[in-house]
């Protein structure tokens, strides 16, 4: 029985932009691609639209199934959809694959126009404020002035910040999810770490490992294990895993014993199988040079007085990555800015991952929200009210 709550069989277009691009290192692109896909209808006015920014290891396809047989649907399935909380029958939703992604966006396995060969080790470092303006450029393309709301969590929602400062005219609503102003040093630290372990992989090649028909497979591996260890919560790993041994007995050696064990390698080696090394050490890199108070005299309020949009802000109680004490400097900052924001904090057992599991409560909370954005834009008629 087909599923009336999913958006069904989708597809992915690439949106091409020949002119050259300048970024905010100063690099330039000659041209780049970004692929997308759109679900619902954007009404008359265009005022309906929704952008679903990812975070680090996201990419464009958020809800529904590629093909029938698809054994999951798209990262963000359980809120998008007709009647979900990003209710498709009411907004039109947009997910994109960032600049430098590796799901069919321009990024460092592109073919750099200037040598026919993968960009590679030439790719330029991107910052947030690039994904917002090639966004901003994918928006006017599709004729939407203005968001009804910008969404994401973890980086993503550093994204719907940056939207909210750098072009406050052109976002009605933003949801910050899970997300911080800026990374502490242990989350710096950790990515680090992370980039290390690529970096130092023998199959890296200084980041040009496509000219030698290899992929750095155990440094990719390693830094979405250490990743993952910070994505959950010590209770919710506990909870999920304990000190349970594959056997049941010890083997006084050093192969797979524990099952958290078993399931970090699981994940690492799926994650090796399909993301790409330079793309890893790009997103880790925005991350770190987040700091939208930078250029306003590290006063984070100062920043957040150029927004115009009205914001929900979440946090997860076992969030220890992005704490809700770093949510709670957001909320501090706009309301110093004398900005609309409602804050929720939620109760989870999930850590940082919390914002992509289907919890109650908080989809409870963004129904309402979002229920409300749609009223803003797009009224439901008077018989439909009924």
């Amino acid at each position: 029985m087909p599923d009336r709550q999913s958006v069904g069989i989708v597809a992915p277009q690439t949106a091409v932009f020949d002119a050259p691009i300048q970024l905010a290192s100063g690099a330039t692109l000659p041209r780049f691609e970004l692929v997308y896909e759109t679900y619902g209808t954007l009404n008359a006015d265009a005022s309906n639209a929704i952008l679903i920014c990812h975070a680090l290891s996201g990419h464009h396809h958020v809800a529904g199934r590629h093909r029938a047989d698809d054994k999951a649907p798209g990262w963000w399935d359980n809120m998008i959809g007709p009647g979900k909380p990003i209710d498709t029958d009411r907004f039109f939703v947009i997910g994109v694959n960032n600049l430098g992604g590796c799901h069919g966006s321009t990024g460092p396995a592109s073919i750099d126009p200037e040598t026919g060969t993968p960009y590679g080790s030439r790719f330029p470092v991107l910052l947030v404020a690039d994904w917002v303006q090639t966004q901003a450029m994918l928006a006017d393309r599709l004729g939407i002035r203005q968001f009804a709301a910008i969404i994401g969590g973890s980086l993503g929602g550093m994204q719907a910040l940056r939207w909210a400062i750098t072009h406050p005219e052109r976002v009605r609503h933003a949801l910050v999810i899970a997300s911080a102003p800026k990374l502490t040093a242990q989350n710096i630290a950790f990515n680090d770490v992370a980039r290390q372990a690529i970096i130092t992989d023998p199959d890296f090649h200084g980041g040009d490992f496509y000219g030698f028909n290899t992929v750095p497979r155990r440094g990719l591996r390693l830094a979405r294990m250490l990743g993952h260890i910070t994505y959950l919560s010590d209770d919710g790993m506990g909870e999920k895993f304990g000190r349970l041994l594959r056997s049941g007995e010890y083997k006084f050696g050093y192969d797979v014993e524990f099952e958290i064990e078993s399931y970090l390698r699981y994940q690492g080696d799926k994650f090796s199988d399909y993301f790409d090394a330079n793309t890893y050490l790009l997103m880790t890199k925005a991350l770190d040079y987040f700091d939208p108070a930078r250029h306003y005299g590290g006063d984070l309020a100062e920043a957040m007085r150029q927004a115009q949009a009205r914001f929900l802000v979440v946090s997860f109680t076992t969030d220890w990555r992005f704490a809700p004490d770093r949510s709670r400097e957001i909320v501090k900052a706009l309301l110093d800015a004398k900005k609309d924001v409602s804050y929720a904090e939620i109760e989870s057992a999930h850590g940082h991952d919390a914002f992509l599991m289907e919890d109650a409560p908080y989809h409870a909370l963004m129904r309402g929200y979002l229920a409300r954005i749609a009223d803003e834009v797009n009224p439901l008629p008077q018989e439909a009210r009924a």
